[in-house]
């Protein structure tokens, strides 16, 4: 393994890190958003609405924009708008100055979350074994810190310019400089196209990607039910106060890391199938546990099984997506990285209609149930060898054609 793959591979898991840190400062302090803006509750699902249709946008711009220029690119350049784009979340004093934050960062973290995934995916093709869930488990990792930054200043009643100008003065810098050594490691040579075998080769047939798109849906359906809702679930349902209501997404994180930390060696050792299996009934079990909550923290540990669960299932769909059109994995992954906004956009609205028009906990089996659905699809992760390291798939390290600092 070339010390070129090493550093990519650092470097871009602190790419991930950051993004961590950066969206679970904005979804833990909803509240804390809706309250400076007086945003109402029936307005506030358009705004969490509009994130994720612009985000799904860019998704779409970027399986362009890679064409032309490499997604380290893209990335190193997307990363930054996203942190200012916090920022200006924090520094309005109107509501359509929060409506243009959000604006540029749903637009940018479609860029961000495309190129990030498509980086992934090549690297872990390089390396010739699974090594995918380790970058998103860099991700829960800064979730974790973003969620305890926002207890912080949850806890000492800060300002949210105040609680964000520190973490963008620190790590804007710090992405800029860790994106030199990123690399862009596609196998796209007529080789690997012709060994890939016929029609997975060549174009995304969106036929084949439609189960993993299904698939990420639903992931994101239960991922956004956490980030958009932990925090009011259990301040108006359960009871907890406003500094308590920013754990759940925290114990979430902490599990997600956990989960994602293990997954490589389970999938190296059972098989993506299996592993995606097993985590989509964690999952279903999490979302039961906090629809019948008589407390909060019976609550908070729904959502830390929860966590556990679903934390396998969206890296696991990336890098299925990237297996089967290895010749084409930038594009597979930019159209399946738009049903990561579709749950969103699809999440949020539904569990909160449900919510407002019955009630909070029985909107909570909507995304246990669809979660449940995977389990149908689960064969989707197994198309030729899904297992990394037991001799049937070879390293790639001789694709790897450049870095973004020349290497």
């Amino acid at each position: 393994m070339t010390d070129v793959l090493r550093r990519g591979r650092a470097s871009l898991a602190f790419g991930f890190l950051v993004q961590g840190v950066t969206f679970a400062l904005l979804v833990t302090r909803i509240p804390a958003i809706q309250d400076r803006y007086g945003i109402s509750d029936g307005l506030l699902p358009v705004f969490l609405a509009a994130v994720p249709i612009l985000a799904g946008v860019a998704s779409v711009c970027t399986e362009q924009l890679v064409k032309r220029v490499p997604p380290s690119a893209v990335l190193r350049w997307s990363q930054p708008l996203v942190l200012l784009a916090l920022l200006g979340v924090g520094a309005g004093d109107a509501m359509w100055h929060v409506a243009v934050a959000l604006g540029a960062f749903g637009l940018s973290v479609g860029a961000l979350d495309a190129s990030m995934n498509m980086l992934g995916v090549s690297l872990q093709r390089a390396y010739g074994r699974s090594i995918m869930l380790g970058f998103h488990a860099a991700y829960s990792l800064g979730g974790i810190a973003g969620a305890s930054l926002a207890w912080a200043g949850a806890h000492w009643d800060l300002s949210l310019f105040v609680s964000y100008l520190p973490v963008v003065v620190v790590l804007l810098p710090a992405a800029l400089v860790g994106s030199r050594w990123y690399v862009d490691a596609g196998a796209r040579d007529e080789g690997d196209d012709a060994e890939a075998g016929a029609g997975k080769g060549g174009p995304v047939v969106f036929k084949l990607l439609l189960p993993l798109c299904l698939v990420m849906s639903f992931a994101y359906i239960g991922d956004s039910t956490v980030s958009n809702w932990s925090a009011k679930y259990l301040q108006d349902v359960l009871g907890s106060s406003e500094e308590l209501s920013t754990v759940p997404y925290n114990v979430y994180m902490v599990m997600t890391l956990v989960g994602r930390g293990l997954g490589d060696l389970g999938v190296r050792r059972f098989g993506a199938v299996a592993v995606v299996r097993a985590g989509s009934v964690v999952a279903a079990l999490g979302f039961a546990v906090v629809a019948v909550a008589p407390g909060a923290w019976v609550g908070i540990a729904g959502f830390t099984v929860l966590g556990l669960g679903l934390c396998v299932i969206v890296p696991q769909t990336f890098a299925a997506a990237g297996r089967l059109f290895p010749g084409a994995s930038d594009s597979a992954v930019a159209r399946l990285n738009v049903f990561n906004y579709v749950g969103f956009l699809i999440g949020s609205p539904l569990v909160g209609g449900l919510g407002d028009a019955w009630n909070y906990r029985g909107a909570m089996l909507v995304p246990m149930v669809l979660v449940l659905v995977t389990l149908l699809y689960a064969r989707s992760f197994a198309p030729e060898a899904d297992r990394y390291g037991d001799g049937h798939e070879r390293p790639r390290t001789a694709d790897v054609g450049r870095s973004s600092n020349g290497l």
